[in-house]
C-alpha cells in the first residue's frame, strides 16, 4: 500500500467514521473534533490542529466542502480544492480522520460523532462555538485554542495579491 493510500484511509464518509468511532470507543480514546476550512494550510493551522490533537488520542477533523467554503468566505474561496485541503490535512500524522461536510455548520457532525473534546480557536467563546452546549450536556469538555500570530489564510490571500 502506498503511502497515498494510507493517507486517502484516513478521509471518511459518515458511515466509514462510524465504524472508527466504535472502535475507538471501545479502545477508550478521547475523541477530539475540531472543524474549519483550512484553505491554504500553513503554520497557524498545524500549530493549531497539533494541540487539538494533544487534547485526546483521536483528531477528527471537520472540513468544509467547497461549496460551505465559498458560502461562508466569499466567491473567490476556496483557493485550494476540498480534495487536497483533505489529503493535506489527513497527511499530518497527529490527524486520524478527516471528514467533508457541505452545511453551514458542524452541528450534525458534533450531534453524531458526540466527541470527548470540542476544540474552536480562541476568537470564539465557547458559547459563541457551534454544539457547544450538546458537548457540554452530554458531558464532554469545549476548549478554545490561542491562534499564532501572524498567520491567517486571509493574510496570505492578500500579500499574494499585492505581490506585483
Amino acid at each position: 500500500m502506498s503511502k497515498l493510500e494510507i493517507i486517502k484511509g484516513k478521509i471518511f464518509q459518515a458511515d466509514e467514521l462510524r465504524a472508527n468511532l466504535n472502535i475507538w470507543r471501545l479502545l477508550e480514546k478521547k475523541i477530539v473534533f475540531t472543524n474549519g476550512c483550512f484553505d491554504l494550510l500553513h503554520l497557524g493551522h498545524i500549530d493549531y490542529l497539533s494541540k487539538a490533537a494533544d487534547m485526546g488520542q483521536k483528531l477528527i477533523i471537520g472540513l468544509n466542502s467547497d461549496a460551505s467554503t465559498s458560502a461562508l468566505k466569499g466567491p473567490s474561496r476556496p483557493i485550494i480544492d476540498q480534495y487536497s485541503r483533505s489529503i493535506m490535512l489527513a497527511s499530518l500524522f497527529f490527524v486520524d480522520a478527516v471528514i467533508i461536510f457541505d452545511d453551514p455548520t458542524p452541528l450534525q457532525l458534533i450531534e453524531w460523532i458526540k466527541p470527548d473534546v470540542l476544540v474552536k480557536g480562541a476568537d470564539y467563546t465557547i458559547d459563541q462555538i457551534v454544539g457547544s452546549d450538546l458537548v457540554l450536556q452530554y458531558g464532554g469538555d469545549v476548549k478554545t485554542i490561542e491562534y499564532l500570530s501572524g498567520y491567517s489564510t486571509t493574510a496570505i490571500e492578500k500579500k499574494v495579491k499585492a505581490t506585483p
